[in-house]
């Protein structure tokens, strides 16, 4: 096997790992990724990474999505872009397509306690994400303190705009405030696209944003009007996964594409299986046309956030080198700290956190997690057998 092709088959596997595993959502994700490509398998310093999740947290889309493909990108070029970005999305997309074939025989509720336990064990992990990004991204009281009202920003007024504003504020702190901050020194970390590739990518990105409502307007037909209700909710969508459902709700329940019913049994499924949240596209694809419509949703739902990762990698390594720009990475990486914190409460706390139980477990899996260093996979794995055993004896 040629060197290439052994990086692609590493990246896929790694990848495929995740996507079986890391339940959660973007913010868990973002920490089973830091464990994994910065702790164990050292593919990216753990600046490096923090600001690559910065930019993937001001572009619009799947922001957990959009930091493995980068890395795949960065592992391996396009074929590993693409490779990260199928072993992290099939696992949940062939779960959530088979759902809606099989949905008359399924007796999971969504309400299980070994469901609920993976929602638990998610706190964990995020616990332990926000805390050691702290650590490392807010070493001192300006930084802190970014990260801090950032956080408090987004309590008091969440959506996706407000996202990219107290991203793009920590930015403008940063300028202000943290010139004279340490920042690392931006080592040279290939992306894996060229500027070329990525201003055609950009481009392509832009003309079927304009051309598909277009097509729609003219009367192309159906496969074209599904496309582009995905390719938008895709493309324009900040926030991640919880924001898109109800998006992708007013785009397919009134026109009747799907039911309103089978549409709020595929949402509870989608917050029980691992990986991007985006593949409730797959669910809603096979619900309107089986195996070649969850293909094709798919495909239209995440191909922006493909196409303006692309787009963004080479102009990204440039700014990591220049001194007034690291700065401004100083800010952003301290108000994702933030969003990381707030987003730990809401969704992650409030809806696992039911009871002193619940805590019990959680804390247990910290512990797993910080002190042990157990794998997240295995805490997962835990997290939803307590919960079960203890809810039996309940």
């Amino acid at each position: 096997m040629s060197e290439s092709r052994s990086g692609v088959s590493e990246v896929f596997g790694a990848f495929l790992k995740l996507g079986l595993t890391s339940f959660g959502g973007p913010v868990a994700h973002i920490a089973f990724f830091r464990d994994e490509f910065v702790d164990r398998r050292r593919w990216i310093s753990p600046q490096a990474y923090a600001d690559l999740v910065a930019l993937c947290q001001f572009l619009p889309g799947p922001a957990s999505s959009q930091v493995g493909i980068a890395l795949g990108l960065m592992r391996a070029g396009f074929p590993g872009g693409f490779a990260a970005w199928l072993g992290f999305t099939a696992p949940s997309a062939v779960a959530l397509a088979a759902f809606a074939l099989l949905l008359q025989g399924s007796n999971v509720s969504p309400d299980a306690a070994w469901l609920h336990g993976l929602k638990i064990a998610a706190v964990a992990v995020v616990a332990q994400a926000v805390w050691s990004m702290g650590r490392a991204l807010c070493p001192d009281a300006p930084r802190a303190t970014i990260a801090v009202l950032a956080a408090m920003c987004m309590l008091l007024a969440s959506s996706g705009w407000s996202q990219v504003l107290v991203i793009a504020l920590g930015a403008v702190a940063g300028l202000a405030g943290l010139s004279g901050a340490p920042v690392a020194k931006a080592e040279g970390v290939l992306s894996g696209v060229s500027k070329r590739g990525a201003l055609s990518a950009l481009a392509l990105f832009l003309a079927l944003l304009v051309i598909l409502p277009l097509g729609v307007g003219a009367g192309a037909g159906r496969a074209i009007a599904v496309f582009d209700a995905f390719y938008r909710a895709g493309a324009l969508v900040f926030g991640g996964g919880h924001v898109v459902l109800p998006l992708l709700q007013a785009e397919v329940v009134p026109p009747g594409w799907v039911g309103k019913d089978t549409f709020l049994a595929g949402y509870g499924a989608a917050q029980a299986v691992p990986g991007p949240l985006f593949t409730f596209a797959a669910y809603l694809g096979a619900a309107m046309g089986g195996v070649a419509g969850a293909i094709f949703c798919t495909a239209a739902i995440f191909l922006p956030a493909c196409l303006l990762v692309i787009a963004a990698l080479p102009f990204w390594q440039r700014l990591r080198a220049d001194g007034r720009a690291q700065s401004a990475l100083a800010g952003v990486n301290a108000a994702v700290v933030g969003l990381l914190l707030a987003a730990f409460y809401d969704p992650v706390v409030t809806s696992a956190i039911r009871s002193p139980t619940d805590v019990a477990i959680a804390l247990g899996a910290f512990a797993l997690l910080a002190l042990w260093k157990v794998s997240p996979a295995i805490v997962v794995v835990l997290s939803a057998l307590a919960a079960a055993a203890l809810s039996a004896l309940a």
